[in-house]
């Protein structure tokens, strides 16, 4: 048969196929009758390909409908086949369409369906081989079409991937979201997002036959959870109702994920819902009318973040609550914005115990509260007391002071219609340098020397800021005094020495000269700092 197939022409195999296919299961089973039809299946498909010209003679004769007859009579006469040989004899069946009847999906969906038939009843397929096939089965229309979209259209597809064992099923899925980045192929509805995550499921959460999550290879999971986490961002659609019911899907998904997967999932969904805001607040007319509003994402987004508690991930819950705020302060939506604040500093006060983790919560609460502008005096006040109390409470003096003359910029707010309270800035930076004395002094009695002067130059920095903006509490004799208590300190028997600090000190010094010799309106207010 092998030699039939390799000598004859092409055009001949074409007009004498009934014949030479009818052949083929009367043949011994110890014939490698896989190898034989898989090549004359490639020399027409070949033939195609190259003379597109003999297409009518395909669709003629009814190729396909006799190959794919063909093989099933093949696979029932020979009832010991193996089903890597089975299977083997689709990829080379669903090659040859994709390569000669591209456009009839109804083929394909065909051959997929007569592997479906052949693996039914048989479980979860073990042989590794066999495997091997079936991922190639259900590669090649991905890497024809280069769009998963026309995947999701074949009803046989998913079925094939049933039949694949949790770690084949993992590696096919990754495939596919591959594929999605690949070809940066966008999923625009609900329903799609469905048939897609039926797909992918091996990878968004535990199935059958899959082992623990704790079982895992730890590099691999964030592996494949950072690819699930890009593929949210190829999920849109410029209709909002639409994309509401996208990222309503997506989240329904996730959270059967169990609470390992979240830290990874949740992120992109919260910024796919925070982008959905934005672009509702930024067109005309849409708000508080409609299917969907800012207040109802709101919603969605608190409940999105509330999940992250079952982790537990309380430091990036904070931070989402904190982007969530600030996009409710552009939305100008001050109970939403005052509610996210909320949470942020509940998860604070209970969950964060962490001294590093809170300084650096601490400072996001800052810089966060600092960009809002749409919360009331009452508000406004509540939360920076807050923000300012928990400052001076963190565990290490140098922490406490930075973090207490930080919050002298929630007073002092440069954007038109900002807070600006001169004393309140003045009264921070002077808690500050009480704090740095009292650093100053422990490190005095632990190590016997008072350490470095950073503190303190740090803070002399912030006067300035202040004193150029025109804080009428910051004066020159203010300026002045703590220049002296810095070069005091410097020049002390205990004070360790540090290059660094020695040179932020001058350079802060230059600064203000610079600032003399410049002159303008700037440079008379500097004038009177006698440094």
């Amino acid at each position: 048969m092998d030699c039939i197939i390799q000598v004859f022409p092409d055009d001949y195999h074409l007009q004498t196929l009934e014949t030479l296919l009818g052949a083929c299961p009367q043949l011994q089973p110890t014939v490698d009758i896989k190898t034989v039809m898989s090549q004359l299946m490639e020399r027409l498909s070949n033939y195609a390909s190259l003379s597109p010209e003999v297409m009518p003679e395909f669709l003629q004769v009814e190729a396909f409908t006799k190959l794919s007859s063909a093989i099933v009579r093949v696979i029932e006469a020979q009832p010991d086949m193996p089903l890597v040989g089975a299977i083997s004899l689709h990829v080379s069946l669903l090659t040859f369409t994709l390569r000669v009847h591209p456009d009839r999906l109804d083929y394909v969906d065909q051959v997929l369906g007569a592997c479906v038939k052949k693996l039914s009843g048989k479980g979860k397929v073990e042989e590794s081989k066999a495997t091997k096939q079936i991922v190639a089965l259900l590669s090649a229309p991905l890497e024809k079409y280069n769009d998963v979209m026309t995947a999701l259209k074949l009803t046989n597809y998913p079925k094939v991937l049933e039949h694949l064992d949790y770690a084949t099923n993992k590696v096919m899925a990754g495939v596919i979201i591959q594929s999605i980045m690949k070809n940066t192929t966008c999923i625009s509805t609900a329903d799609k997002v469905e048939a897609l995550f039926e797909l992918i499921k091996g990878l968004i959460k535990d199935i059958t036959g899959a082992p623990s999550v704790d079982e895992l290879d730890e590099e691999d999971f964030k592996e494949e959870q950072n690819l699930v986490a890009r593929l949210v961002h190829m999920l849109v659609n410029e209709d909002q109702e639409e994309m509401f019911k996208i990222i309503t899907t997506v989240r329904k998904h996730f959270l059967q994920g169990g609470p390992r997967r979240l830290s990874f999932t949740v992120p992109p969904l919260v910024f796919s819902a925070l982008k959905l805001v934005r672009a509702l607040q930024t067109q005309e007319g849409e708000g508080e009318e409609g299917p969907v509003t800012p207040k109802k994402i709101f919603q969605f987004l608190h409940q999105t973040v509330e999940a992250l508690a079952t982790v537990p991930a309380p430091e990036l819950a904070l931070r989402l609550y904190l982007q969530c705020a600030e996009a409710a302060n552009d939305c100008d939506i001050e109970p939403v914005a005052y509610e996210f604040f909320t949470q942020a500093f509940i998860l604070y006060e209970e969950e964060i115990a962490d001294s590093k983790a809170q300084v650096t919560a601490i400072h996001l609460i800052i810089g966060t509260l600092q960009r809002i502008t749409v919360f009331g005096v009452e508000n406004r006040d509540t939360l920076t007391h807050k923000a300012t109390g928990y400052s001076a409470k963190l565990l290490k003096k140098q922490d406490q002071c930075k973090a207490v003359y930080v919050c002298s910029h929630l007073f002092w707010v440069e954007d038109e219609g900002g807070v600006k309270d001169g004393e309140r800035v003045l009264l921070c930076l002077k808690r500050a340098i009480r704090i740095a004395n009292a650093a100053q002094q422990m490190a005095n009695v632990t190590r016997g020397n008072s350490g470095p002067a950073t503190l303190f130059v740090e803070i002399l920095n912030k006067y300035l800021y202040f004193f150029e903006k025109g804080n009428p509490q910051i004066t020159s004799n203010l300026i002045r005094d703590l220049i002296e208590l810095i070069a005091t300190e410097m020049q002390s028997e205990n004070a360790s020495q540090d290059p660094s600090v020695d040179a932020f000190f001058a350079s802060t010094l230059r600064y203000i000269q610079f600032q003399k010799q410049k002159g303008g309106a700037l440079g008379e207010k500097y004038d009177a700092i006698q440094a």
